[in-house]
């Protein structure tokens, strides 16, 4: 977190908890207490009306205020649902400091309906640990437009080193894919990240390919084969459940469950 960010924190704090200790303020934002004792002077030195009580912490002047965002109870609640998404799947330090932004900057009319909603929903989408790595690194590998190389494991088929120009991230049916343009084909393929070994950021940078667009699947229409398969009534929840990337259509049927998928190759079926 920069200086200018931290100040900015600081403020929203003591706006939202009304009174809050140098201690307190040090350990959330990861810094010395002499940190927080030289910010607080800033901010009083731009203005800032913040009152020092020894003993007792830090609190805004009455009155002052930043302007206020207006959220209904619906919108902060699904706000803070979605940093908890974001916290589980990319950078929990941040998605953190920004709930308590919002909450800061919440009514005190819907506040603690918020907060008691808050308290009793959860969205728990928790990927394998191993895999959270993998995701900070080609996000940063994205944002940098920088290439990635790996070791790529597929099934029933020889382990091969990738160099790609990393385009986007999803995640589907419980599944981290990367979006991204294979130096060695020419194109744009699909990995899945569970499938990557041996990830490395590389120096060179790449020109972003102007027409590419996630929500628009960059290699179906390379997909020729059509692959049907019927599962047994048995399975047909568990498989509803864990559907591949592939899958284009479901059907119940009285002798089971038909998925049909589109694929390059046989073995893009496999698991």
């Amino acid at each position: 977190m920069n200086r200018t960010d931290r100040l900015l924190a600081i403020v929203l704090e003591l706006q939202g908890r009304g009174r809050v200790r140098a201690e307190d303020l040090a350990r959330q934002l990861d810094v010395s207490k002499r940190t927080i004792y030289r910010d607080v002077l800033a901010l009083n030195e731009a203005g800032v009306p913040i009152i020092s009580a020894p003993g007792q912490g830090y609190t805004l002047m009455p009155g002052y205020f930043l302007p206020p965002l207006h959220f209904s109870v619906e919108e902060a609640v699904m706000l803070l649902l979605g940093s908890d998404v974001v916290a589980q799947a990319f950078d929990s330090g941040s998605a953190l400091s920004a709930a308590r932004k919002l909450n800061a900057v919440f009514g005190e009319d819907v506040r603690g309906e918020v907060q008691f909603l808050y308290e009793n929903l959860r969205l728990v989408q928790r990927a394998p640990q191993d895999l959270h790595g993998k995701v900070r690194t080609l996000r940063q590998t994205i944002a940098e437009r920088r290439t990635a190389e790996f070791t790529y494991h597929k099934p029933q088929a020889e382990q091969e080193t990738r160099q790609v120009d990393p385009h986007g991230l999803f995640r589907l049916n419980q599944v981290w894919l990367l979006a991204a343009f294979d130096h060695a084909r020419a194109e744009f393929r699909t990995f899945r990240l569970d499938r990557i070994e041996d990830l490395k950021v590389l120096p060179e940078q790449f020109r972003r390919q102007p027409h590419f667009k996630l929500e628009r699947d960059e290699t179906r229409e390379r997909r020729e084969l059509t692959v049907q398969a019927l599962f047994d009534p048995e399975v047909a929840r568990e498989v509803k459940n864990n559907l591949s990337y592939y899958v284009t259509q479901t059907q119940d049927t009285s002798d089971g469950l038909l998925v049909t998928l589109q694929v390059r190759t046989a073995e893009e079926t496999l698991p």
